[in-house]
């Protein structure tokens, strides 16, 4: 295996089976929860949230770790181990009998989650400083085509019971495993190992460091608002459509093709010409707000097609999140840049655990039996107020520091 060629393509077909595995389980995870619990959706979506929240926080705490036994003992043992527990949790999900089970399924996806931090460290140890950037690229191109066909396939097959999905992204990670192992070689040779230390394994350690620079400080609390409410489409999207318009699998699944196909058009293609025509500055404002337009939209729809109306107006503020980083980029030297990359990992990470249950349970109070008003778009007026606090402290930071 180490005399064998590293090939990009062999990264890239992993990351899109492991994507599109997570993608496919989403439409269906409402009605899995509905059959362990007999609960009702606003319960489904407040388990929901812990579900996710779980594995964020697990992820959150091992993926450093993860990060430095790869440096220890090399990408490809790392990088099996992430897919075989990939594979392992959607078996638990298939078979849960309790609810239980389900987090136990999460919290070893989230011990073995590393696919993606593993991944870019494989694709920097096979590129060069010239062609590292775009190989890069192939991280985002497989994230991207597998949350278009993960939530497609995974809303026909829900159609067939609810567990079908997930015993189909067991099937994906566990060949995808089994593809790995024969197939894909070590990136890492021995000289470039190093001792594993528990010191550089601290999740804040990065986000600690990164803070010395006050612009990135302020610009990290603002991008950290984003990050949370995004958690509104994000991980509310499904309870949402089927409250408010009865929406099916099949049909929930579609919507989130869509959502990932326009968004991977503005991310891949249309961020490089808004940017450059308006300048970070002017991107990141006008970003926000299409984004906290998008969110009001979303709210108050009364029909299930304004929702791919609407679509392509919050996806379109997503130019505000890449304008945003490349100007953090431009403050830190040149050798902090790594680390910068890794505190934006955290962040995310830190977003996951405190945005999905903020905004399920906030959907779950204002649509259950009890509430004193009901109100499914809750969550998604919640995340519009939360993109106008990031503007202000953007645009406060910016200004402020005269970046």
């Amino acid at each position: 295996m180490q005399s064998r060629k590293p090939a990009l393509g062999f990264i890239f077909v992993t990351l899109l089976i492991d994507v599109t595995g997570l993608g496919i389980i989403i439409p269906v995870m409402p009605a899995l929860i509905h059959e362990l619990t007999g609960g009702t959706v606003s319960e489904s979506a407040e388990y929901g949230g812990w579900l996710i929240s779980a594995y964020a926080i697990v992820q959150f705490l091992c993926a450093p770790v993860v990060g430095g036994l790869s440096d220890r003992f090399g990408r490809r043992p790392i990088l099996l181990a992430s897919l075989f527990g990939f594979g392992i949790d959607y078996l638990f999900m298939a078979f849960a009998p309790t609810l239980c089970w389900l987090f136990v399924g999460r919290i070893i996806a989230g011990l073995m989650g590393a696919s993606f931090t593993t991944a870019g460290a494989y694709i920097a140890d096979i590129s060069t400083k010239e062609n590292r950037a775009q190989n890069f690229g192939i991280i985002g191109a497989a994230f991207g085509l597998g949350f278009i066909l993960g939530p497609v396939i995974g809303g026909l097959l829900g159609g067939l019971g609810a567990r079908i999905p997930f015993i189909a992204a067991a099937i994906l990670s566990l060949l995808n495993w089994l593809y790995g192992y024969f197939i894909l070689p070590e990136s890492l040779s021995i000289e470039n190992r190093r001792p594993f230390e528990w010191k550089r394994a601290n999740p804040l350690g990065t986000l600690k460091n990164l803070f010395k620079y006050p612009v990135i400080a302020g610009l990290f609390v603002a991008l950290a608002f984003v990050y949370i409410s995004a958690h509104a489409v994000q991980s509310n999207w499904a309870y949402y459509t089927i409250e408010k318009f009865g929406w099916t699998e099949a049909m929930i699944g579609l919507s989130l093709g869509v959502v990932g196909l326009i968004f991977a058009i503005v991310q891949g293609g249309l961020i490089r010409i808004i940017i450059p025509a308006l300048g970070q500055h002017r991107s990141v404002y006008f970003g926000l707000g299409l984004y906290a337009c998008g969110f009001v939209l979303y709210a108050f729809a009364t029909q299930g097609w304004m929702m791919y109306a609407f679509t392509v107006v919050y996806c379109l503020g997503g130019i505000a999140g890449p304008a945003l980083q490349g100007i953090m980029s431009n403050v830190v030297p040149p050798n902090a840049q790594g680390e910068l990359q890794g505190g934006f990992t955290s962040l995310m990470s830190l977003s996951s655990i405190i945005g999905p249950t903020l905004m399920n349970t906030l959907f779950a109070y204002f649509t259950a039996d009890q509430t004193p008003y009901y109100f499914p778009g809750a969550a998604m007026l919640l995340g519009a107020i939360l993109t106008l606090i990031s503007t202000y402290l953007a645009r406060r930071t910016l200004k402020l520091h005269s970046v």
